[in-house]
């Protein structure tokens, strides 16, 4: 994330991934509405590496298509979400099973936007080879308890 790529006022922060990566990042608190009637789509591979993605995905997340595409799909992580939903997720597909749930996520410009995601596992001769995330728009009720739950998540 490139400072010069910020709209607006923003904080700091460093996140840290699972494999003890760490990724500087700066955040706002300027949301961009999802597009509505649009999906977001998305594939990775085994690893959430970005194969493919529609041009919704593109639009939302401020990056090109050259910059998504072999990028890890953490790349949209927001500070705000707690690293527990994420475990939860790639335990959840990993063993081969659907998982849904609220995400925000951060935008190239240090903004962010809220999904309600669907992330199948893509299997092949019986072995999982990637997956795939569906991502629609999210009801203003559901990101509010999404919120609250996140803020308690992430209490120290």
């Amino acid at each position: 994330m490139n400072l010069a790529d910020i709209r607006g006022e923003a904080v700091e922060h460093v996140l840290t991934y699972t494999g003890g990566t760490t990724r500087r990042v700066y955040v706002t608190q300027i949301e961009t509405p999802y597009p509505h009637g649009k999906l977001i789509v998305s594939r990775t591979d085994t690893q959430g590496i970005i194969t493919q993605c529609n041009p919704p995905f593109i639009e939302m997340s401020g990056y090109s298509e050259v910059e998504l595409i072999g990028q890890p799909h953490c790349i949209l992580r927001h500070p705000d979400m707690p690293a527990a939903a994420f475990r939860d997720l790639w335990e959840t597909v990993q063993a081969g099973r659907q998982w849904h749930g609220y995400v925000k996520n951060l935008r190239k410009d240090g903004g962010h936007y809220w999904v309600y995601a669907t992330v199948v596992p893509n299997i092949r001769d019986g072995r999982i080879v990637g997956f795939t995330s569906v991502r629609r728009e999210a009801s203003t009720e559901k990101i509010a308890a999404a919120e609250a739950q996140y803020r308690e998540m992430c209490r120290p």
